[in-house]
């Protein structure tokens, strides 16, 4: 049968909306609305017929129930866009739950002419479609089918509709300017945070539920929620340092997610600004810059290296000779190491195979030192020095067949191991600036 015949064949089973009719063949033209799509295929049967056309009501389909009627569209758009209207947002979509009877209708009208349940158009997809037009006009925002800023989910049955405000992010570089700081919160093992042992205040963390008063998330990320007036935070970083390391140089990157924020398009030097006066000399940010949602998987699954600078103590005093063949040895070697003693509680007892790009350093006198390493990602570079009683080999201890110690560790760079890593990529960058200036005329599926 022609699609006129169909059409005439379905428009029969009146009442019919022109929305119903026309998403049945929506994947045969295009360019049209279903409605406009089914309006034209009756017009088209009637003058073959030589009948007068006759428009239909769409309150009355018995497929739609009147569902389909442009006020109903207007409505929802409408409805959508008021619930958002304390929040910024640049990117939307909509989605819709359809009732289990049309479903079932949709079914019924397309086997009742041979078709396929799913032939043209599902219903959804046209009310996604509709409502994310008006949504689009009314708010200027542009639609997204990847993750949005918002999501919207009309049910019509129960006549509901849920608004989840996605995350925003903003990535950045850290440095820890003050030793015994961890990366983020660090709740209290004796009394599982809770700052209590039975009725008793904790006397481990003093009541506090945490080991330490501060943490780079408690000095950065506070400030960005409030700033992009969210309901909570949370601090991403690629890798960490130890609590009583500092981190200087170029930084650390991070990634700061506020979770159901009212602001997006914030000024970042200004949030930069901020967080260093919020953090006292404690912590410093630099390079803030909006991201999304790609960004924390780059930064917590980043292939980096580290370059350290560690204060060394001797147990007997070494010779500079000596010393300065022992860092030769250990640049461009493949050190084993089997998981260190400190950490063991806390990570599989495996031997780990690292590499040491580089190691300088100078004798400050017979027992001190100050070394310099460039190594790969998940080297343990305190110990590298020590040896950890033999679990390292090669180390700068064994090498010098001396005890040895770091008294003080910084880290002074974490680097991208290959360029396609790196994290200042304009081109990604470019992508988020262009995301935050909402497009005109959207569309929505």
């Amino acid at each position: 049968m022609s699609i006129l015949e169909n059409a005439r064949a379905l428009a029969a089973q009146e009442p019919l909306c022109d929305a119903c009719l026309g998403r049945v063949f929506a994947d045969q033209s295009f360019g049209l609305t279903n409605a406009e799509r089914g309006k034209s295929l009756r017009i088209a049967a009637s003058l073959e017929d030589d009948t007068p056309y006759e428009p239909v009501d769409t309150t009355a389909c018995w497929v739609c129930e009147g569902a389909c009627a442009e006020e109903q569209f207007n409505s929802w758009g409408q409805r959508c866009a008021s619930v958002v209207t304390d929040t910024e947002f640049n990117t939307y979509q909509v989605g819709t739950k359809t009732p289990p009877l049309i479903e079932e209708n949709e079914i019924l009208l397309r086997e009742s002419i041979g078709f396929q349940s799913d032939a043209g158009e599902l219903f959804k997809s046209e009310y996604n479609r509709e409502v994310g037009k008006r949504v689009g006009q009314i708010t200027d925002t542009t639609v997204d089918f990847g993750r949005p800023d918002i999501q919207f989910t009309i049910d019509l049955e129960a006549d509901t509709l849920d608004v989840d405000i996605h995350s925003t992010f903003v990535y950045g570089r850290y440095r820890k300017l003050e030793r015994g700081i961890p990366q983020t919160e660090w709740p209290c093992s004796a009394c599982n945070g809770s700052g209590y042992q039975g009725s008793l205040t904790c006397e481990t963390c003093d009541g506090s539920g945490y080991l330490y008063e501060d943490s780079v998330e408690e000095l950065t990320a506070p400030v960005a929620c409030d700033v992009m007036d969210g309901t909570d935070s949370t601090f991403h970083g690629a890798g960490r340092e130890d609590v009583d390391a500092l981190m200087l140089g170029t930084g650390r990157p991070f990634v700061i997610e506020v979770f159901e924020p009212r602001r997006r398009n914030i000024d970042t030097d200004r949030l930069e600004g901020d967080i260093n006066v919020f953090a006292d000399g404690a912590v410093e940010v630099e390079a803030l810059r909006l991201a999304n949602y790609e960004m924390v998987e780059r930064v917590k699954g980043l292939d980096a290296s580290k370059r350290y600078r560690a204060h060394v103590v001797f147990d007997s005093p070494v010779d500079v000779t000596d010393f300065d063949a022992a860092l030769t040895t250990l640049t461009d070697a493949t050190i084993e190491q089997y998981t260190p003693t400190r950490v063991d509680h806390r990570r599989a007892e495996i031997t780990r195979t690292r590499t040491v790009y580089d190691a300088d350093g100078t004798i400050e006198d017979p027992t001190h030192a100050v070394v310099e390493i460039h190594g790969a990602g998940g080297l343990y570079v305190k110990e590298l020095i020590s040896g950890d009683d033999g679990r390292t080999e090669p180390s700068l201890a064994g090498l010098l067949d001396t005890k040895a110690v770091v008294a003080d560790l910084d880290v002074l760079g974490v680097y991208a191991e290959s360029e396609s890593e790196s994290f200042e990529d304009d081109a990604y960058f470019r992508t988020i600036d262009a995301l935050s200036n909402p497009a005109s005329n959207p569309t929505s599926e």
